[in-house]
């Protein structure tokens, strides 16, 4: 009676973690998908600024506002800079005083779990678009 009880025993402890290791490397991969992710969108919250602080100043022109965005951006490892869209727009007016906005919209994918962020987010599809990350950098222009 004994001995089968432990052969019982051994088939749960089989079950329980044939369930909780699938669980457990799901939490893995998403700390590590997430933390890419917010890497990323530390890297074009930083491109952005960078492009502003080209942007306020009288001499500079959209060029060099969207180069600076882009070497801060590959300074970054990004992957896929070439889909980004850099928006340069000039004296906007903000608390009455002219300022420029420079915002970046970035196609970005994850890597494992791209399936299941595809069922959240109500695409369906293994070619489906990528999300869009969007990063937005204001300052006071000079003079």
């Amino acid at each position: 009676m004994r001995k089968q009880l432990i052969k019982n025993e051994r088939g749960a402890a089989l079950l329980e973690t044939a369930i909780t290791i699938p669980i457990i490397l799901l939490i893995s991969v998403g700390i590590f998908e997430f933390g890419r992710a917010y890497q990323t969108w530390q890297v074009l919250t930083n491109a952005a600024r960078e492009g502003a602080r080209i942007a306020v100043l009288a001499e500079s022109s959209d060029a060099d506002v969207s180069a600076a965005v882009t070497n801060y951006m590959n300074g970054g490892r990004l992957t896929d800079v070439q889909s980004a869209a850099v928006t340069v727009e000039r004296n906007v007016i903000v608390n009455g005083r002219s300022s420029s906005r420079i915002t970046i919209n970035y196609p970005f994918s994850f890597i494992v779990l791209n399936p299941v962020v595809r069922l959240v987010d109500g695409q369906s599809g293994v070619g489906a678009a990528p999300l869009t990350m969007q990063s937005v950098a204001l300052m006071r222009n000079e003079g």
